[in-house]
Order: C-alpha cells, then sequence, then structure tokens
C-alpha cells in the first residue's frame, strides 16, 4: 500500500490503521510503503504505473488527485483515467489554531484583527497543496485578506514553529493539532466542519462563527492501478469494508478526529464521485485564488 507522503502524518497513519485490520481480512500482510515528494505525485505515479494485480494499492487524500491539477502544469497521471477507485477509508475534519498570545478570543475578533494588521499578520501551513494550504487558502479569500504566507516543509515543523509563537495562525487537520490545543499550546477557534468536534467541545464551526459557507474536509481514499481485475477491486473493498464496520477501528478513528465514511462511501462508485466533485470544487477554487502552478 503506497502512501504518497512521509510517515508519520495523517494519511499515513490513517493507512496503518487500516492496512492492519485489512491484512486479517484478506489473511495476507499489507505492506505501507511511504513514498513522498512532489507533492504526493511521486507516490501516485509509482502506483498508477504499477502492475494491476492488486499487489500494489494507493492511499492518498485528495489533494494529490484532486488540487495538483491545479497546481501542476503537467501531471504523470490522470487522477480519474489511471485509477480504480476501491473505496473511502476516511474524512479528516480540520481546525483554526492561532498562537496561544494573540490578542483574541473568538473568531469574530480574529477576523476584525486579522483585517487591520493584513501586513504584518503571517499564516503558516505545511506546503504548496497540503491540507493546510487549502485550508488557509479557502480562509483567507472568502475573509477577502492579503497576508504573509510561511510555507514549510511538512506539518511538524510548521506546528512547532505556531506553538512557538513564530507566526500567528494556521488551518490544519484536527489529528494533527489536538493534542496541542488539549495541552493549552495553541488555541482553536473554530473547525472547518458543518457540525461541532466532539473532541472539541466549546470550539464552533467556522460557518456558524462568522464565516458562512466554509466547509473543509480532506478525505482520503483508497485506489488500485487502472486495469486491475474487477473482482480484485471488490475483494480489496469488502475487506476495507469489514475494517470499517470493526467496533476497535471505528474507536480508533474517532479518537484520530476521523469521520467513518458511509456504506455508500465506502464503495468504488462513491469514491468516484467523491473525487469527481473534489476536482470540480477545488480547481477552479485554487486557480481563482492566484496560486501559480510548480
Amino acid at each position: 500500500m503506497i502512501v504518497p507522503f512521509a510517515a508519520g502524518g495523517p494519511t499515513d497513519a490513517l493507512a496503518r490503521v487500516l492496512g492492519a485490520r485489512m491484512s486479517e481480512a484478506l489473511g495476507q500482510q499489507i505492506v505501507v510503503e511511504n513514498i513522498g515528494g512532489a507533492g504526493g505525485t511521486i507516490g501516485v505515479s509509482k502506483a498508477a504505473k504499477a502492475t494491476p494485480d492488486g499487489y500494489t494499492l494507493l492511499f492518498t487524500h485528495m489533494g494529490t488527485l484532486a488540487v495538483n491539477i491545479a497546481l501542476y502544469k503537467s501531471l504523470p497521471y490522470d487522477s480519474l483515467k489511471d485509477l480504480e477507485p476501491i473505496g473511502l477509508g476516511g474524512t479528516n475534519p480540520m481546525v483554526l489554531v492561532v498562537k496561544k498570545d494573540l490578542p483574541v478570543k473568538t473568531f469574530a475578533e480574529f477576523q476584525a484583527y486579522v483585517k487591520a494588521n493584513q501586513k504584518k499578520v503571517q499564516y503558516g501551513m505545511a506546503g504548496i497543496g497540503a491540507a493546510s494550504h487549502l485550508g488557509g487558502l479557502l480562509l483567507n479569500s472568502m475573509m477577502q485578506v492579503e497576508v504573509l504566507e510561511i510555507p514549510y516543509k511538512g506539518t511538524a515543523p510548521a506546528l512547532n514553529d505556531l506553538v512557538s509563537g513564530q507566526f500567528d495562525y494556521m488551518v490544519d487537520q484536527a489529528v494533527n493539532v489536538l493534542s496541542q490545543i488539549q495541552a493549552g499550546n495553541i488555541r482553536a477557534l473554530g473547525v472547518s466542519t458543518l457540525k461541532p468536534l466532539p473532541q472539541l467541545p466549546g470550539v464552533p464551526t467556522l460557518d456558524s462563527a462568522g464565516l458562512k459557507g466554509y466547509e473543509v474536509t480532506i478525505w482520503n481514499g483508497l485506489f488500485a492501478p487502472r486495469g486491475t481485475p474487477k473482482e480484485v477491486i471488490a475483494k480489496v473493498n469488502q475487506a476495507l469494508v469489514t475494517t470499517l464496520g470493526d467496533d476497535k477501528i471505528r474507536a480508533r478513528l474517532t479518537e484520530l478526529a476521523v469521520d467513518v465514511p458511509t456504506a455508500q462511501e465506502a464503495t468504488p462508485q462513491g469514491l468516484r464521485d467523491l473525487l469527481k466533485a473534489s476536482i470540480d470544487k477545488w480547481v477552479p477554487a485554487v486557480k481563482a485564488a492566484g496560486v501559480k502552478p510548480e
């Protein structure tokens, strides 16, 4: 199972949780292989070009298959044509977090502060095309502000600098920031879903806090190379569905603030529809924001 990012991130963590249980369902060990670089395109490309015999799978998030279409002048794969969807693995909500000494307590205060201090406010993210880049991109666009963007080489260094107060805010996946919020090292002002997160009681949705229509979630899906036999897709999908129905797995995903897919989302067609919808949503949004392809 190729994960096109470095070990330790949200996609990798989810792949390992699901992969271990799927191994039991399939009766065959699944080995996670991390192939990072170039916004995930290197790993995705390797998976897309692998022999379609069911022995190479891809577990990746929407950025590599939808957002990268707008970020790169040319991709070594076609997201819709070169991969066979197997099923959705989980969806990660995001959280707007600020350094603990930023003089704001609510989203309304935050928005007013950012608008009044655009020339000195800084937001950080884990690199072009990362989930934190997308979350911040949409947030800043909807607030109609232009602030200094600080790209990092990964979530860990970005989060470390936010904790130490090197920049002002970021929007990142809940699984990355929960422990720091709970420890009081950073402050949460809003969540990216339309419903509050049980893991963050008292933190409102950004939609209800004043940024009407703001909704960003990062989904992770399981794919195979184009041409993989239908019976193989069906067998792996059944192992995924069995895994997602396991009470221990569901409890673990809840701990990670991951939303468990519905029965329809966990089907190959459900994932295909989600990918198409994500391309339709994010490609125009990224282009409208003026982010230049690399």
